[in-house]
C-alpha cells in the first residue's frame, strides 16, 4: 500500500524517536503545551505503546503561562500516565540566577534558558526531544535532527554535524547533550493536518474565541495580570485565536472566527504571515532567536 506524506512524515518521526531511546541513555522530551509538542506525545504513543514511554516529559514553567495551556498539560498527563518533570523559572529567580525583566515589554520568556540548563543537568539529561520545525523561523531551519550542545548547553550552527540520509549521529562527549527534533521536516499545516486525521484534542486557545486584548506593538496581546499596562494600553473584546503558544507576555493573538480544525487550515493556508510572527521575542533583533539558541535556548 502506498503511504501518503503524513504516513511519511510520521514514519520519519517514528523512526527518530526510537533512534533517540536506542541512542541515548537519560533522554526526555520537552513539552510545552503547544501543538507541536502535543503532536510529539501522539508519535510517541506510536513509537512505545502499549510500553511507558523511555523518557519523561519535561514542562519549563515560566509562571506566565496561559491557564487554557496549563490545565490541558495536566489533564493529558493524567490521561497518558507519564512522569512529569516541571522546571520552575520562579526558582531561578528566587535562588538570584536570573533577574526579573522590567518596563512595560517585560517578559520571562528569555529566562527559560537558565531554567532548562539547570533542569537538564539536575536530572543528567543527554538527549531533549523538541517540537521545534524548519519552516518557523530562520535560525531553526539551520538545526539538524541530532543538534548537539556544549557542555555550557551552547549551539554553534557552524560546527554542526552532516546528516546523511537517515543516520543520526548521537555520540557525544561529557557534559554534552543533544536537542532532537523529529518533527523538523514538517511544516505548520502539516502539524495541522495530522492534527486532525489523528483526532488530537488542543488547549482551547488554538480556536477562535472571545477574549480581552490590547494593541501593543502592532500585536493583539491577551491582557493579562502578567503585562505591565499602563493608561495607553485600551483593554477591548476581539474575537481571536492563537497559532503558537507561549508565555503570554510574549505570544501575540491573530484575530480569526475560525473554530474548526477545517476553517484554521483554509485560513492558514491564505495567511501572508507566519506562525512566528506572533511572537514578540522574534522581533527584538534579526538575530534575536539564533542568539538565544547560541545561549542555550531550545
Amino acid at each position: 500500500m502506498k503511504l501518503d506524506y503524513l504516513d511519511e512524515l510520521e514514519a520519519e518521526a517514528i523512526y527518530i524517536l526510537r533512534e533517540v531511546a536506542g541512542q541515548f541513555e537519560k533522554p526526555a522530551l520537552l513539552f510545552s503545551g503547544g501543538k507541536d509538542s502535543i503532536t510529539l506525545v501522539r508519535l510517541a504513543e506510536k513509537a512505545f505503546r502499549p510500553g511507558k514511554f523511555p523518557f519523561p516529559l519535561v514542562h519549563i514553567d515560566t509562571g506566565h503561562n496561559f491557564t487554557e495551556t496549563i490545565e490541558y498539560r495536566d489533564k493529558m498527563i493524567k490521561r497518558i500516565g507519564e512522569k512529569l518533570i516541571i522546571g520552575h523559572v520562579q526558582d531561578s529567580i528566587d535562588e538570584g540566577k536570573v533577574v526579573e525583566q522590567k518596563g512595560k515589554n517585560a517578559s520571562r520568556n528569555a529566562l527559560q534558558t537558565i531554567t532548562l540548563l539547570d533542569t537538564i543537568a539536575k536530572y543528567g539529561f543527554d538527549a531533549c526531544i523538541g517540537g521545534a520545525r524548519r519552516d518557523e523561523e530562520k535560525a531553526r531551519a539551520k538545526e539538524r535532527i541530532f543538534s548537539v550542545r556544549d557542555e555550557f548547553g551552547q549551539w554553534d550552527p557552524k560546527r554542526q554535524r552532516p546528516e546523511l540520509w537517515n543516520i543520526f549521529n548521537g555520540k557525544i562527549h561529557k557534559g554534552e547533550n543533544v536537542r532532537v527534533f523529529p518533527i523538523s521536516n514538517w511544516t505548520e499545516l502539516d502539524v495541522w493536518n495530522y492534527i486532525r486525521r489523528e483526532k488530537i484534542e488542543l488547549p482551547s486557545i488554538y480556536f477562535a474565541h472571545e477574549r480581552e486584548v490590547i494593541t501593543r506593538n502592532g500585536q493583539l496581546m491577551a491582557a493579562s495580570p502578567f503585562l505591565n499596562m499602563d493608561d495607553e494600553d485600551i483593554v477591548e473584546k476581539r474575537n481571536v485565536r492563537f497559532r503558537t503558544v507561549g508565555d503570554m507576555t510574549c505570544t501575540a493573538a491573530v484575530e480569526s472566527y475560525a473554530c474548526q480544525i477545517d476553517d484554521i487550515i483554509d485560513e492558514i493556508s491564505e495567511s501572508k504571515i507566519s506562525e512566528r510572527g506572533a511572537r514578540m521575542d522574534d522581533k527584538v533583533s534579526e538575530a534575536a532567536m539564533e542568539d538565544r539558541k547560541k545561549g542555550g535556548y531550545f
